[in-house]
């Protein structure tokens, strides 16, 4: 719910540092360099752009194999309604949880649940890939998890899961990435967990329909828009939630290397939510039976319009900014003038 969290410098112009959202005072920071800066904003756009567009093949390749236990699960108009309102509630309980308890123990909670929901989505992540460095002689053997509850007749499958050898490997390695982020905290592996968890969401998250795609999106525009520039709710929590919710990068790299703490961020909410099949979601690519990637390209375009027009408006106003204000009208209007010019608006719809 706090994925789409803004899009904002960690540590601004003026040399502050990102305060834990208690009102704590902190150290000054140097204020980050130009190249600094654009080192670390072109990275976080290099690194959203990555889970939407291998997301969006994987997406297409689940669908055509129709394996069921892959299945994309798809939102529905009333689903998208409603999750602008789940999301407020779940933000706004996250804000008072940081207020009344201790930070340490909530982040401390939190990075267990993400620990082992890191694993399991970066497992899946790197399986395909990781296929191809297997010798042919491998001894892979298969393996099935079953669970199921009552018996005979009224027996009924709780949890029907088939893995291999090659997946158990998988697992291994992303377990090691596991244990560095559990101790660590590092960066590196914070945003090994969060392109996983964001081109598991592109692949995994269908809408049933293009209105859908417009509710959610309007939806969450007011939603994002709402809590960053009415509250610092928004802010606070992504600034306190020590959890793989967002991509960071540093903009003291250059100076510090791999121990930088001078952070930029994106919430994986700007990533999954304004991703290429919200408004290019399976039913209208396909059902115009035609050989062309028009609104794929189109969408792709003006998804990096989006998120760099928020990251020169934060730059000119020194705030953090809501991408989804940026990133919704960039993402809806531009397959909206291409459907306009080729006279597609009725089937887009």
């Amino acid at each position: 719910a706090v994925g789409a969290a803004a899009m904002e410098e960690a540590a601004a112009h003026n040399g502050s540092a990102a305060g834990a959202g208690d009102g704590a005072p902190a150290a000054a920071r140097p204020p980050a360099t130009p190249e600094g800066m654009a080192l670390a904003y072109g990275s976080l756009v290099l690194m959203a752009l990555l889970p939407i567009f291998f997301g969006a093949l994987r997406s297409v390749s689940c669908a055509k194999s129709k394996n069921s236990s892959e299945m994309p699960e798809t939102i529905t108009s009333r689903d998208a309604a409603r999750f602008p309102i789940v999301a407020s509630c779940t933000l706004l309980g996250l804000y008072l949880f940081f207020k009344i308890f201790s930070q340490e123990y909530i982040n401390l909670l939190l990075s267990m649940y993400f620990f082992v929901l890191g694993i399991l989505a970066l497992s899946h992540t790197i399986s395909p890939m990781m296929n191809r460095f297997f010798p042919a002689n491998f001894p892979n053997k298969q393996y099935q998890l079953l669970f199921t509850q009552g018996s005979g007749e009224s027996k009924e499958e709780i949890v029907n899961y088939e893995f291999d050898t090659k997946d158990l490997v998988c697992l291994a390695l992303s377990s090691v990435v596991g244990v560095w982020y559990l101790l660590r905290k590092h960066w590196i592996a914070n945003n090994l967990f969060g392109l996983a968890f964001s081109l598991n969401g592109v692949e995994l998250l269908h809408l049933n329909n293009v209105s859908t795609g417009c509710i959610l999106l309007g939806g969450l525009f007011i939603y994002d828009v709402f809590w960053v520039f009415g509250t610092n709710v928004m802010v606070t929590v992504a600034k306190s939630f020590e959890a793989p919710i967002k991509l960071v990068f540093p903009q003291d790299l250059l100076e510090k290397g791999l121990e930088a703490d001078n952070f930029a961020m994106l919430g994986l909410g700007d990533i999954v939510i304004p991703d290429l099949r919200s408004l290019t979601s399976a039913p209208f690519p396909y059902s115009l039976k035609k050989n062309t990637h028009t609104y794929f390209y189109t969408s792709f375009v003006a998804y990096i319009f989006g998120l760099g027009l928020t990251i020169f408006i934060m730059h000119i106003f020194k705030h953090a900014q809501p991408a989804l204000l940026y990133l919704v009208p960039a993402c809806i209007g531009f397959p909206l003038l291409v459907a306009l010019a080729k006279g597609e608006v009725t089937e887009m719809f």
